[in-house]
């Protein structure tokens, strides 16, 4: 299983409209092949960070099947304008023991 890690980064003023889109995006996720799991969480000290947590079955379903579908299009389209900066997107793997 891989964790993908994104801090998310609001422009100011436009969470409400973010989280409205965000449900609506959220959709298309949970429909790709090798999805597990989500969270979005928001940050009580600066309410415009949010932290976005995704588990996949492997690296290459988010990095290959979600990131070069057309369903990641769509995605795109809802959610990227109100990134600011552009989200550091990471993925971590469980360690045994």
């Amino acid at each position: 299983m891989i964790l993908e890690v994104a801090v998310l980064s609001i422009r100011p003023s436009m969470c409400r409209e973010f989280e409205a889109a965000f449900t609506q995006a959220s959709r298309i996720i949970r429909s790709m092949k090798g999805f597990i799991s989500l969270e979005l969480q928001r940050c009580v000290e600066t309410p415009t960070q949010y932290i976005l947590l995704v588990r996949w079955d492997a690296l290459e379903d988010h990095t290959v099947g979600f990131r070069q579908s057309r369903e990641y299009q769509e995605w795109k389209r809802l959610l990227h304008h109100f990134y600011d900066p552009f989200p550091k997107v990471e993925h971590y793997e469980m360690i045994d023991g």
